[in-house]
């Protein structure tokens, strides 16, 4: 198809269940420039629909229809308003790259569902719209996941530094850039995840604000054992994760039930710092950076114990790398549908364990 302009937005809502992340960005050069950010937080109605389709129910084909029709007008929404940041129209966008809202990751049965209805989304904005990102990579024997080490190898990489890129997001995922090694990447266990929703069970707030119930509390040995034990830390990659794997009813089973809330608190922020840390260990070495990305590298309990567990590792946001750490995901996913648009591929067969690289991702047109 003929590219309207090297203009593309990316759109990301995550496992986190929070809202769509949109990113408006310019593809002039090799890598893209961020013009204009929007965040639209979701409804409570669509975030509490997405969690129930997390596990069978009753008609829930029909639910998923329906909620996928609400996600193509929320996401319409955050394209709108993103582009009026801009001063952009419609017109001048090539594509919007759209991963939509995950509801099963099942890559072992072959599929793995996001819902959405791109259809839509391009009628209600007039503009070409990519998505169903993960199916060709998992149709080639991959995870179909993570995605974005791809674009963090274009974005970070450095040919002089071993730097290790952490997205902290509902799921935590790295990507090792070691120079003259091939790029790996893999989910590595829960981020926010977990501590959200216990927060939210004990304290009514969405998330807690730069770790600090956390820190109130005092992680405890015994059940952060217990929760490490889970076969998917010592499976080798490549691994992915999601919802399906970790949740509250997966630490709710490992509860004694006399436990302090704060403690439990402390105990899942360290088991986020932890699995991403051993991870680390385990299968890149010893890199000279880490840099965090997604809303955890606003955590700031979290990421003094990633320091504290890599001390000869500098750590530090994305931000010092010239990328703010809360759009680096919806950035990526406009540079896969870039390069969707062009007939590159867009996954790594190293990361995602696919037979080849393959060109992701279904094209809507305008």
């Amino acid at each position: 198809m003929a590219l309207a302009a090297p203009l593309v937005i990316g759109l990301m809502s995550g496992t986190s269940l929070d809202g769509v992340d949109a990113v408006l960005a310019d593809f002039s050069d090799k890598l893209p420039r961020t013009l204009a950010t929007f965040w639209l937080p979701y409804p409570t109605t669509i975030r509490q629909q997405a969690l129930k389709l997390q596990s069978a129910q009753h008609d829930e084909i029909h639910a998923a229809a329906l909620l996928a029709n609400e996600l193509a007008r929320c996401y319409a929404q955050a394209v709108h308003e993103v582009l009026g940041g801009a001063g952009a129209t419609a017109a001048q966008v090539a594509a919007i790259g759209c991963h939509g809202q995950t509801i099963r990751h099942r890559p072992a049965n072959g599929y793995s569902v996001q819902l959405n209805n791109p259809a839509l989304l391009a009628e209600l904005c007039g503009i070409a719209v990519v998505a169903d990102f993960r199916s060709r990579d998992i149709a080639a024997g991959g995870q179909g996941a993570p995605l974005v080490p791809a674009f963090h190898a274009a974005a970070f990489g450095d040919p002089k530094r071993h730097r290790v890129i952490l997205n902290v997001g509902g799921i935590a995922n790295l990507t090792d850039l070691n120079p003259g090694q091939a790029v790996r990447g893999f989910d590595c266990g829960p981020g926010n995840l977990l501590m959200d929703a216990w927060i939210e069970r004990h304290q009514g707030q969405r998330y807690d604000e730069a770790g600090r119930w956390a820190t109130q509390g005092q992680a405890l040995a015994e059940l952060l054992r217990s929760l490490l034990a889970d076969g998917f830390f010592s499976a080798s990659p490549p691994k992915s994760c999601g919802r399906d794997e970790f949740n509250i009813a997966w630490l709710e089973c490992r509860l004694a039930g006399s436990e302090r809330p704060e403690d439990v608190q402390a105990t899942l922020l360290e088991l986020t710092a932890l699995s991403a840390t051993q991870a680390i260990g385990r299968w890149c070495g010893s890199p000279d950076q880490l840099f965090v990305c997604g809303g955890g590298a606003h955590n700031q309990a979290l990421m003094a114990r990633l320091q504290q567990h890599l001390p000869d590792c500098r750590v530090a946001s994305t931000d010092s790398l010239g990328q703010a750490p809360d759009w680096v995901e919806a950035l990526a996913f406009a540079w896969l549908a870039w390069r969707t648009l062009r007939g590159e591929p867009g996954n790594l067969a190293e990361v995602t364990g696919a037979s080849g690289p393959r060109v992701l991702g279904a094209i809507y047109p305008r």
